[in-house]
């Protein structure tokens, strides 16, 4: 069920205003009651059902634990789909958003009618905005392969286009609940963020019909495509939907033709979660003569690897990037993600965690672009909400370097929030942060589920 955010911002606003004034919102219970258990937060990075695995005999600490996500309510086909490539998922974040960026790469293509990636980052804003509407593939190719300005709407990007930084204008986000060691999709929530009147209102380079079935010899067909996801690494439980995702999209667009009348082409690759893998891959790609990077997953790990993609002039597309300072990165106009920056779930995380009431709160951030953009941009929302510094309480913690680096020790960190007298505590990270839930278990902190 779609909420108004509008309306939800609201109720959190004026229940925040009554616990201030009162400490009580929905409760009668006495401050030193009510921090007698904490209630668990989590973000994108960690709810999903696979982050119970890292958690291994104590994933019953999650029960009860809820928190945000980017995610438009998936169609059933789509899902379908997805199993078709992947017949294993169990989980889909990102899904949607990576099987969109493959696409839109692909349309842009077409309707540059060359795969050089300056020509093809021209038109990637444009497929998106104030052309003729589709929504799947077979329609949107028809389309620009005879020039006609398109506007893709997919199953990701289905309310507005991009803006003229390269990223998506609106964006809906789900509450997850965990409950016996798993989300239940019963109690799923949907709410909107983002501003349609944001989109770009430029108007994109002409498309370039193509010619019979085959362009001309300057196309530089077939389009190639790198993937740089977390097959390994802190974030490698997010990787098999986007690879089903990316699968897909390259099955369905060969399967209806191709782009610039050749198949596309896809090659594998690892982001590690880390630089140095990250740089290796991109490197590879390079001399691979990949056009269109598809990641990296961690806003982090692009940050690290697009001084390397803009100096070999290739285009990097993450689906999964929120880091809401990469909008304004220096990217000579070759970055864009079909993920919506944390400004925008921010305010959704603010408004989940205030409408429960909370007395002190504790922000616990992997300490990385992604965790600590996120973190401040939380800390803002609830400030404005009328929670002041005296009840918020921010940590960070370093992640692992690698796989073979010590685990995530925060038994101080567990500690502070323990004397802190916390009763809700948001867990900004991947699937490192599992280290963070059973420290403050270890601590006596009473988790509530």
């Amino acid at each position: 069920m779609l909420v108004s955010r509008a309306s939800r911002g609201a109720m959190s606003v004026a229940c925040a205003a009554l616990l201030l004034a009162t400490s009580a919102c929905g409760s009668d219970k006495t401050e030193e009651a009510a921090t007698t258990q904490v209630r668990l937060y989590g973000t994108d990075g960690n709810m999903q059902n696979s982050y119970v695995d890292e958690l291994k005999d104590r994933g019953d600490l999650v029960n009860g634990m809820k928190g945000t996500i980017p995610l438009t309510p998936l169609p059933e086909t789509f899902k379908d789909r997805l199993r078709t490539v992947d017949p294993s998922l169990k989980d889909y974040l990102y899904s949607a958003e990576t099987y969109d960026a493959v696409v839109i790469s692909a349309l842009a293509a077409q309707l540059a009618g060359t795969t050089d990636p300056g020509e093809i980052a021209k038109q990637i804003v444009g497929v998106t905005t104030n052309g003729q509407r589709c929504e799947d593939p077979a329609t949107c190719l028809q389309l620009a392969r005879s020039g006609q300005d398109i506007e893709y709407r997919g199953v990701s990007l289905n309310r507005a286009g991009f803006t003229d930084a390269g990223e998506p204008s609106t964006a809906s986000y789900a509450t997850l609940h965990f409950d016996d060691e798993k989300i239940d999709d019963g109690k799923t929530e949907f709410v909107g963020a983002g501003d349609e009147s944001a989109a770009s209102t430029k108007t994109p380079p002409r498309g370039k019909k193509q010619r019979g079935t085959k362009p001309g010899k300057d196309a530089g067909a077939p389009l190639v495509l790198g993937g740089l996801l977390p097959k390994t690494g802190d974030l490698a439980l997010a990787y098999p939907p986007m690879a089903a995702g990316a699968a897909l999209a390259v099955k369905e667009i060969n399967a209806d033709g191709g782009v610039l009348g050749e198949p596309m082409v896809w090659i594998d690759g690892d982001d590690g979660t880390n630089p140095e893998v990250a740089k290796a891959t991109v490197a590879s790609h390079v001399s691979q003569g990949v056009h269109v990077i598809i990641g990296a997953a961690a806003s982090g790990i692009s940050r690290a690897v697009l001084p390397d993609v803009v100096a070999a002039g290739r285009v990097l597309f993450s689906p999964s990037n929120t880091d809401a300072g990469l909008s304004k990165i220096d990217d000579h106009g070759l970055y864009f993600r079909t993920a919506p920056p944390d400004s925008l779930q921010g305010r959704a995380l603010a408004d989940v965690i205030l409408r429960d009431g909370p007395h002190k709160i504790a922000i616990v951030a992997r300490k990385d672009s992604y965790g600590e953009g996120l973190q401040e941009n939380v800390r803002a929302e609830l400030e404005r909400a009328g929670m002041g510094a005296d009840r918020v309480k921010l940590l960070t913690y370093e992640p692992p370097a690698d796989a073979k680096a010590p685990p995530v020790d925060f038994s101080d960190g567990a500690r502070q929030i323990k004397e802190f007298g916390a009763d809700a505590v948001l867990v900004i990270g991947f699937g490192e942060s599992a280290h963070v839930i059973t420290a403050l278990a270890d601590a006596g902190v009473q988790i509530r589920h």
